[in-house]
């Protein structure tokens, strides 16, 4: 990857990173997904350092740092060869939290946030429901008051790293959908206690095709009870306040099919370098190098877009000519682009080894499996190819 252009910062970030990835070689990783089980020791190592808490406030313990350089982070963890997995173990930590640093009360913010960072607590993030999907004004968990609690019950799916995480960010109904004047509001946003022990609360992890090392899971509620202080802001609001963290995540998870794309040619540069049949390196046919240099160039496009994005976020609300408008384009298109640009790179990178691309030693089928989440989640490419035709093309809504 080019590098020119990178802040001073973001370039320690890469390099301090790096070099703790460098202790979880492709093996590990390789074996974790085989296992299903979560990469304890690189969340702990990442938190030993404090980079859980990168983009969070320095005065709770956090690096003060922006949405560009926590990219970066998790470009570097991808692309070391943990791909999507690895980046995806601290990646609800770092963005479902921008939210309740912003909007939770100074003795919430105290309370919930320090421990996130110094990585005793993980985190998981709960908004998609399995009768809801994209429809996020829709969504019916219910969190109804008593007293001075909250009842919470409904269900939500692929939650990450659920079974691990000991606190959960959700998204629940406070108010019935039919009683809404406006359909923004009546969502309220949770910072909770997971307990997977106590009673009203149910875990099924979901078998799933790739980044097996962090589970995905349905999550069912019912009546599970949490204290009314774990609000976030004005009940009702949870819809506008969570948005201030969906920008951030698309921005991240661009960084980390960024990271996968790249790891990909790396893999399937050196095979071409190395692999000779009728008495020359393949990659010395253009059959094989053209695709490569192909995939290539898109990576540095969606890199620049990526970085783009990044930066629109992090000047947003200092820089007055910066509008909601201008950061949702630049996020959305980011995401898009790297997530296309990755699936390039894994797909030729798999082809560029031939029969060998299929075999897990080498380790591109991997990233091939994992490069889809990008492409779908958390909105599909189609949604943003809807978004970006109304609010920016002008034209008819077509959903």
């Amino acid at each position: 990857m080019e590098l020119t252009g990178f802040s001073q910062e973001q370039l320690d970030v890469r390099e301090a990173v790096a070099k703790i990835c460098s202790k979880f070689p492709d093996e590990y990783w390789a074996g974790h997904d085989e296992s299903g089980v979560y990469p304890h020791e690189l969340h702990a190592a990442l938190a030993q350092d404090g980079w859980i808490g990168i983009a969070l406030p320095e005065d709770l313990g956090g690096a003060g740092l922006g949405i560009s350089e926590a990219t970066m982070m998790l470009q570097t963890i991808s692309q070391s060869g943990a791909g999507i997995a690895g980046a995806q173990s601290i990646h609800a930590n770092v963005y479902a939290t921008q939210p309740v640093a912003k909007f939770a009360k100074e003795d919430q913010r105290k309370s919930m946030l320090p421990r996130l960072i110094s990585g005793e607590w993980k985190a998981c993030f709960g908004v998609t429901e399995p009768s809801t999907g994209l429809e996020t004004l829709k969504l019916k968990t219910l969190a109804v008051r008593d007293g001075d609690s909250y009842n919470i019950s409904g269900q939500k799916i692929w939650i990450s790293s659920a079974q691990v995480a000991s606190k959960m960010i959700l998204l629940a109904r406070t108010e019935p959908l039919q009683e809404l004047k406006k359909p923004s509001e009546g969502l309220s946003l949770f910072f909770i206690d997971f307990d997977r022990h106590a009673p009203g609360l149910e875990l099924k992890r979901i078998k799933k095709m790739g980044g097996r090392a962090v589970d995905a899971n349905e999550v069912f509620f019912d009546n599970y009870r949490v204290p009314a202080d774990t609000l976030i802001g004005e009940e009702g609001q949870g819809f506008k306040i969570v948005l201030h963290g969906m920008n951030a995540e698309r921005c991240l998870l661009a960084g980390e099919a960024l990271g996968l794309g790249y790891a990909a040619l790396e893999k399937a540069s050196k095979y071409a370098r190395e692999r000779v049949v009728f008495g020359r390196p393949i990659g010395q046919n253009q059959g094989i190098q053209h695709p490569l240099a192909a995939a290539y160039m898109n990576l540095e496009a969606a890199k620049l877009a990526t970085y783009h994005a990044a930066r629109v976020y992090d000047s947003s609300g200092k820089d007055p000519y910066v509008t909601p408008h201008a950061v949702g384009v630049a996020c959305n298109s980011a995401k898009y682009l790297a997530a296309e640009a990755a699936f390039t790179a894994c797909e030729r990178s798999v082809l560029a080894h031939g029969g060998m691309g299929y075999a897990q030693e080498y380790h591109v089928e991997r990233y091939m499996r994992e490069c889809f989440v990008p492409r779908i989640a958390p909105v599909s490419r189609e949604m943003i190819m809807n978004y970006i035709g109304e609010k920016v093309l002008g034209l008819p809504r077509s959903y």
